[in-house]
């Protein structure tokens, strides 16, 4: 119950956002850990706002949602296309089983720390990204965890 209002809670939110400008609003995948689908929505030229709805792989039956905000460096690496972000954000975990019998169905919050590149085609819609992300979990347990993924965005 508490994944289907997770995912509700979610889909609203990015449903309600609107599009001030056109290519506003990426949706795609990212693979790695987590493993799902991944949305971003860009607020302007350097702030965006992304998350996804995914599994993870560490974690036997575990569904991740997370959302982060970030902010984009186009001038770090000198290239207008591939900007470096960095950001903060949140995630809950959903454990059903940890696979040995034993019932998990822990919650798990932490607070995400987000870093990144991303590549951003000029004449195409897309954008591919590659992330790092140091987690400190903060429920039911005090734990250090770290994400890393690839993806890709399609924008509307």
């Amino acid at each position: 119950m508490k994944c289907k209002m997770a995912i509700i809670v979610l889909l609203l939110a990015v449903g309600s956002a609107n599009a001030r400008m056109q290519d506003t609003f990426g949706l795609g995948f990212i693979i790695g850990e987590p493993t799902g689908l991944s949305v971003k929505y860009w607020l302007d030229e350097e702030r965006a706002v992304d998350g996804a709805l995914a599994w993870s792989l560490s974690d036997d039956d575990a569904f991740q949602l997370h959302g982060d905000y970030l902010i984009h460096d186009f001038e770090l690496l000198d290239a207008r296309e591939m900007p470096v972000y960095y950001g903060i954000g949140a995630r809950l975990k959903f454990k059903d089983d940890d696979g040995n019998g034993h019932d998990e169905d822990d919650t798990v919050f932490g607070i995400r720390i987000p870093m990144g590149i991303t590549y951003l085609f000029d004449d195409k819609p897309i954008d591919l990204f590659l992330e790092i992300v140091p987690i400190l979990d903060l429920a039911p347990d005090v734990e250090l965890d770290i994400n890393a993924a690839v993806g890709a965005r399609f924008y509307f």
